[in-house]
């Protein structure tokens, strides 16, 4: 813990307090603590040019969604002849 706080005691004097001490609430909100995440979200946060953003929708989503969930329960749909169509009969 004084290895990390003496790092952003060192980089407060770089980027600024209130930059360091946003930083530090983000990392903690996200659980970034490793070696070099502080660093990382700093320079990442004063690179200024923000990539587009990448938000999903309904319409290209990757997930499944639950129509499949629709089927449980219910009862399957008669069996039908391969050859003519007509529903199966039980022997």
């Amino acid at each position: 813990m004084r290895v990390k706080m003496a790092e952003a005691v060192s980089l407060a004097k770089l980027f600024g307090p209130t930059e360091v001490d946003w930083a530090l609430g983000h990392a903690a909100v996200h659980g970034r603590f490793a070696e070099a995440d502080l660093p990382s979200i700093l320079g990442h946060h004063a690179g200024g040019e923000v990539g587009k953003v990448h938000r999903a929708a309904e319409d290209r989503s990757l997930t499944q969604g639950t129509s499949a969930w629709a089927a449980l329960g219910q009862q399957p749909p008669p069996a039908t002849d391969a050859g003519t169509g007509e529903k199966e009969t039980a022997r």
